[in-house]
């Protein structure tokens, strides 16, 4: 589950997370989570020259044409499927822009990626960047998005129908027994099945690498010389990775909600379990201090902590039948009505919460129908919402995708359940509440189809120009210590922190950061060492 994936308005998505089961934010906790293969002589070459075989896609002039909200324009790139053997075939990516809305003065491009992996970039562009993102940015600048490679309108990695992705999504995943633990193991194996029979294609070549080296294909098409990026949580691995393949044409890099790319998968499942506990125990603080509207009690942060524990063993035992629509709405997300709430999907709910301090209260009221009148219905839709299943019991192809690149990029975090067992006790120690849960779904890529194809490892970039590393100090996806690692690896590194709440730091209010981010992207001012604010 990834849960770098979303933050909660329509800004952000799920960062990677241990697996596609036990939520997550990002998605959330990855169990799968980031890394890619160290680039070798040759990938080191692709800074200062392009290979011929590659020159028709770097020479490519895309076909823009009117779509969605007024102003909005998309046209298709064309890449290679396998860049080992470019004329084994092409693949089609889905691009999306909003010019500049000044000509005078224009800067160029900025590409914006919010994360996931498997989060939509266009959605984004769409719903939030090119929308909402400061005025004075959007005046220099064409705001462009692509959809990474298996992601939603960039033929998208698919797994399962509707049907059986409920199933998935309600697995039991602290299995008490070896019965339970099978069920488990049957249900990773399902999932990976269902996505090799439907995308046997693309599995093998949704790398962040490869998806790196399309923004250079991008970047060319559109005509600048250097990359100008904004990338969220995922999004801070993939322009990472693209300053390592490409250092000299690093132009403004924004890594937010940043991720330590040297971590392997297995630590970066438990530091992201401690990050959503810390998470929790803001929100825990925030809930007791309201006394008896907190439905987890008004005694300690620590006792709410085990009261939400002993319901989560509760729903475990005994899910409930949901009643209503969860407040939002007929179709909203998804027909909640006669559903059952369990385990695993309130246990969603409750981290998809924790991306946005902004979603406290609607979690709040959440819990309180569930404890007290036990109703499920909000923690159902706060799932749903987290997994991205319509009204119709469709789902998007975020989880996919999310697990396809996170499978991918690095080798499991565990490669059986024994492994796991073992684990468990850090786990627990990184959260008494999700510990065991994130844990277990860790293992989802020990089934995976594909041998990944990335390791985990350091990257410097040396020779980019400075880069703005932002890291939020109590990030629930992205612990803040990831950004302090990635600003240190990075030769042209530099940390803006900020001491809050929440998933990310850019667009959430604070005008400090983003003071300094507008600076950096409009100017190229980078914040003194040890910028801090609030």
């Amino acid at each position: 589950m990834d849960l770098s994936r979303h933050g909660r308005r329509s800004r952000q998505l799920p960062f990677r997370t241990c697996g596609t089961l036990f939520v997550t934010a990002g998605l959330l906790m990855s169990g799968c989570s980031s890394g890619s293969s160290t680039a070798d002589a040759s990938m080191a070459s692709l800074s200062r020259s392009t290979p011929a075989e590659l020159a028709p896609y770097y020479g490519q002039k895309l076909s823009w044409h009117e779509c969605g909200a007024p102003g909005f324009e998309c046209a298709s790139m064309k890449a290679p499927l396998d860049y080992a053997e470019p004329a084994a075939g092409d693949i089609e990516l889905a691009v999306a822009r909003k010019q500049a809305t000044k000509k005078k003065g224009r800067l160029g491009s900025l590409l914006v990626n919010p994360g996931g992996p498997g989060g939509s970039a266009i959605g984004y562009l769409q719903s939030y960047a090119a929308l909402g993102y400061p005025a004075e940015v959007r005046a220099r600048y064409d705001m462009v998005a692509v959809d990474p490679r298996g992601v939603a309108r960039s033929e998208p990695v698919t797994c399962l129908d509707g049907k059986r992705m409920d199933a998935y999504t309600q697995t039991d995943v602290t299995p008490d027994d070896q019965r339970e633990t099978d069920g488990l193991r049957a249900a990773f194996e399902t999932f990976a099945d269902g996505c090799e029979a439907r995308s046997a294609k693309i599995l093998p070549h949704v790398s962040t690498v490869e998806a790196a080296r399309d923004m250079d294909v991008l970047r060319a098409a559109l005509g600048d010389e250097k990359l100008t990026y904004v990338g969220a949580s995922y999004g801070t691995f993939l322009g990472a990775t693209y300053a390592e393949l490409f250092p000299r044409r690093v132009g403004r890099l924004v890594l937010d909600g940043a991720m330590d790319p040297s971590l392997p998968a297995r630590r970066m499942n438990r530091d992201q379990t401690a990050g959503f506990e810390t998470a929790f125990r803001s929100f825990a603080k925030d809930c007791v201090a309201r006394g008896a509207e907190c439905p987890l009690g008004a005694e300690s942060p620590e006792d709410a902590g085990r009261r939400l524990k002993a319901f989560f063993r509760g729903l475990d035992r005994e899910p409930l039948t949901v009643k209503g629509d969860g407040g939002i709405g007929r179709g909203q997300v998804g027909e909640i009505g006669g559903r059952k709430l369990g385990e695993a999907l309130a246990t969603t709910g409750v981290i998809a919460a924790m991306y946005d301090e902004a979603g406290w209260p609607q979690l709040r009221d959440a819990l309180t129908s569930a404890m007290k009148d036990k109703d499920g219905a909000g923690l159902l839709a706060l799932s749903d919402g987290y997994y991205e299943r319509d009204g119709e019991g469709r789902y998007a192809n975020l989880m996919f995708a999310n697990a396809a690149v996170n499978c991918l990029d690095l080798p499991p975090s565990f490669g059986s359940p024994d492994e796991v067992r073992k684990a468990l006790p850090s786990f627990r120690k990184a959260s008494p509440v999700f510990g065991e849960g994130l844990a277990w779904s860790s293992l989802n890529c020990a089934y995976w189809p594909v041998r990944a194809t990335g390791e985990a490892h350091r990257i410097d970039a040396k020779g980019a120009a400075p880069i703005l590393v932002a890291g939020t100090t109590r990030d629930p996806a992205t612990p803040y210590r990831w950004a302090k690692a990635l600003a240190s690896q990075l030769s042209s590194g530099h940390l803006l922190t900020y001491e809050g709440d929440g998933h990310t730091a850019y667009g959430r209010g604070s005008e400090c950061v983003d003071s300094t981010v507008n600076a950096y992207l409009l100017k190229g001012t980078v914040p003194k060492d040890g910028k801090r604010c609030s």
